[in-house]
């Protein structure tokens, strides 16, 4: 199997190769920007590019417009960096159809293990790759999700939260367990993560979004 690809997008060059020398161990192939343009212009230069690392702060182009961008195009996994811890940053990236976020400084060890588990998760074959519950389909192959025939954009991480709503129609899921099967990894937020991409994926959902339904003080449940 080719080494999977990875665009690391920072500004500073002691923060790239720290990320890079992990990722390369990891297995990983690495391209490096050092600001927005030039991530904009590798990316859409290089069609193997399977996730990408940006960070928020960077001249010539900030990590929101990178993410902009690439998104118009792309729905490939954007895993974001930041300096600043704020509320307001986060929810934006979620906005954006950023897939993760990792305020600085992390482990370059959980990020190489977060790489892995979005990518496990993006590439991974389903043993049943069409599901369908009231209207609602999703072609897992192709990645598509249709309402009522009509197709929908949706961001990677809320294409796999939804697949994993219908898949468990019926139960009701706590957010704990819905952090650990669509984020795949050991989560040590609170739970804005997962309500943010619930809000977001009902707006899209229209009145299907009606269909997930908020079970209070533990998660939610998909019921057609």
């Amino acid at each position: 199997m080719d080494r999977l690809k990875v665009l690391v997008v920072d500004d500073e060059s002691r923060m790239r190769k720290l990320v890079s020398d992990f990722l390369t161990k990891a297995g990983f192939d690495v391209i490096e920007a050092g600001d927005g343009m030039e991530a904009v212009d590798k990316f859409f230069a290089d069609k193997t590019i399977t996730l990408i690392i940006l960070d928020v702060m960077m001249p010539k182009m900030d990590g929101w417009e990178v993410c902009r961008e690439i998104r118009q195009y792309s729905k490939v996994p954007i895993i974001m960096l930041t300096a600043r811890s704020d509320e307001r940053d986060e929810l934006q990236g979620f906005e954006l159809g950023v897939d993760e976020y990792i305020s600085k400084p992390f482990s370059p060890k959980i990020l190489v293990a977060r790489v892995e588990a979005i990518l496990r998760r993006s590439l991974q074959t389903s043993n049943e790759d069409v599901i369908e519950e009231g209207g609602i389909r999703i072609d897992r192959s192709a990645h598509i999700v249709t309402i009522d025939g009509k197709p929908v954009e949706l961001s990677f991480k809320e294409f796999e939260l939804l697949a994993y709503f219908l898949e468990n129609k019926g139960i009701a899921l706590s957010r704990d367990n819905i952090l650990n099967n669509v984020w795949n990894y050991d989560y040590f937020g609170d739970a804005r993560t997962i309500d943010t991409h619930v809000k977001k994926l009902r707006s899209k959902l229209g009145d299907k979004g009606d269909m997930i339904k908020t079970i209070w003080g533990m998660g939610y449940k998909f019921e057609a």
